[in-house]
């Protein structure tokens, strides 16, 4: 597996959260939110710039475990991103991982705008590092 750091990504129709690892891959921490339709453009600006080495999506499955249509769109938008980038790209289970970010934030006292706000970033952490906790 290539070393460097890696990026996660929580899909939304209308934001996407990106977070990233440390150089290590011991700790996934926020990065950014971008419109959803700038996505692919802003994964590359990131991969280039940061020296991204694989790029974990969020594959939101159903509670039964099943792909739905929009996993089969994050699957999709994974081979379009792999294909474009060079890099390995790859799916990670997203399941409840906005749940956990809210209430994450919540706990946190973060409210109202502010937490929408953070969201989608906190939810690509919690992707990330289910990756990274899993890749070692």
């Amino acid at each position: 597996m290539p070393e460097g750091p890696v990026l996660g990504l929580d899909l939304g129709d209308v934001r996407v959260g990106m977070a990233i690892s440390d150089p290590d891959r011991r700790l996934a921490v926020p990065l950014e939110t971008v419109a959803a339709q700038d996505a692919e453009r802003a994964v590359a600006r990131t991969v280039s710039e940061r020296g991204v080495s694989i790029v974990v999506v969020g594959l939101p499955l159903l509670m039964s475990g099943e792909r739905g249509a929009r996993a089969e769109a994050a699957a999709a938008f994974a081979k379009k991103l792999e294909d474009s980038l060079g890099i390995p790209v790859v799916l990670q289970d997203e399941r409840l991982s906005t749940v956990e970010a809210e209430r994450a934030l919540a706990a946190a006292g973060t409210r109202g705008r502010e937490r929408k706000r953070r969201v989608d970033t906190s939810a690509a952490s919690i992707i990330l590092q289910a990756w990274l906790d899993a890749s070692r």
